[in-house]
């Protein structure tokens, strides 16, 4: 399936993905700033990170009531609470207050995150095509031109305050695309709208699931919202140059997922995760073990060809095995453990760089990357319910 049709099949969901690319992307390049602006240190601004976790777990839960109840209107609705979210982080004078900023952050960024792919899981089912990993790469384009925006941005000595508006203003642009009219909806209803009966979901391979999103995140968004740190602080760059390390990531995952439409076709969503996992493992050894920003770069690059398509390719598993009406269900309580990684890998790598370095950080994200590889294997044995 062309590219350009699968952008026109899922156009709605792919600019909710690339709205939260935005802000994430955005973020990331900011945390040198943020962390200053507030005085935290690497541990402190790992527990805030926490409360991101907290409010994404709470989203999480949420989104089967939240997608019945708005149908249509879910990803535009939501996004402009991710809008919103844009200014949380200009409101923090202290560690606390960035600790509340981030709860409802991670709150927007999970709700619209999770709609986005069950949105997609519902295309996928009608039109028989895969379009988790050219959707996903459109997240990642995003996340890497706001990553790069952002650090040229700091470069050129704007903060915070001028360049968080400014990518807010970007995001509520893609809102207009989020809009579908009713007849286009109706032909993929979200699954959460189905009947649901009295059958068990398949709870084997959703656990399964949701430990490779949690590994897979951890992965992803510890390079992301670290090597900027990693970059500028473990080895002296200069400010801005930290978002080389997000943009690389962004960039290569978005390149990557392209072609991994391509692959997944050809040899399978399970050994696509398991090949991907090992390159995660070695692309986080050698970020922890460079001695120049040149190593970091190609180590964030390695790390972002492994966790690339690792979760368009899980959530496409999952939304085989199991039924239309468990579908919403089960992927957001996959995700609902899942999105922890998201948030609780930087969490980790404060807490642990605090005490040891960002490179042994690196170095344990390295060993949680590998817990994908037995995870998948065991859900490769599951069986649609």
């Amino acid at each position: 399936m062309s590219l350009r049709n699968t952008v026109s099949l899922s156009r709605a969901p792919i600019a909710g993905l690339m709205a939260v690319g935005v802000l994430w992307g955005t973020f990331s390049s900011l945390v040198p700033d943020i962390k200053s602006a507030v005085g935290a240190s690497d541990q402190q601004l790992g527990f805030a990170m926490i409360a991101s976790a907290l409010g994404g777990m709470t989203a999480t839960f949420l989104v089967p009531r939240v997608v019945v109840m708005l149908g249509r209107l879910a990803l535009p609705i939501i996004a402009c609470f991710l809008v919103a979210a844009f200014f949380y982080p200009m409101m923090a004078s202290s560690v606390s207050g960035l600790a509340v900023a981030l709860f409802f952050m991670g709150g927007s960024v999970a709700m619209l995150d999770i709609s986005s792919n069950v949105r997609i899981s519902a295309l996928e089912s009608v039109s028989g095509k895969h379009l988790m990993n050219a959707s996903h790469a459109m997240f990642s384009f995003a996340f890497g031109g706001a990553a790069f925006a952002t650090g040229m941005a700091r470069k050129s000595g704007y903060g915070m305050v001028e360049i968080l508006p400014v990518a807010a203003l970007v995001t509520a642009v893609l809102i207009f695309m989020m809009w579908e009219s009713t007849a286009r909806y109706g032909t993929a209803k979200l699954d959460a709208d189905a009947p649901t009966t009295s059958t068990r979901p398949p709870w084997i391979a959703i656990i399964m699931t949701s430990i490779i999103l949690f590994a897979a995140f951890v992965g992803e968004n510890s390079s992301e919202v670290w090597s900027a740190l990693h970059i500028e602080r473990t080895l002296g760059g200069a400010p801005g140059e930290g978002g080389y390390g997000p943009t690389t990531l962004g960039i290569m995952m978005g390149i990557v997922r392209l072609s991994g439409q391509v692959v997944a076709e050809k040899i399978g969503e399970a050994k696509l995760i398991l090949w991907s996992a090992v390159c995660g493992v070695i692309g986080a050894i050698v970020i922890g073990a460079a001695q120049t920003q040149f190593m970091v770069l190609i180590g964030v690059a390695i790390v972002g060809i492994g966790m690339a398509v690792v979760v368009p390719s899980v959530n496409t598993i999952l939304g085989r095995l199991v039924r239309e009406d468990q579908r919403s269900h089960a992927i957001s309580r996959a995700w609902m453990f899942g999105m922890l990684g998201f948030f609780i890998g930087p969490s980790l790598m404060g807490i642990i760089s605090e005490h040891f370095g960002l490179r042994i950080a690196f170095f344990v994200v390295s060993g949680i990357i590998a817990v994908m590889i037995p995870a998948i294997l065991s859900l490769a044995k599951q069986k649609r319910a």
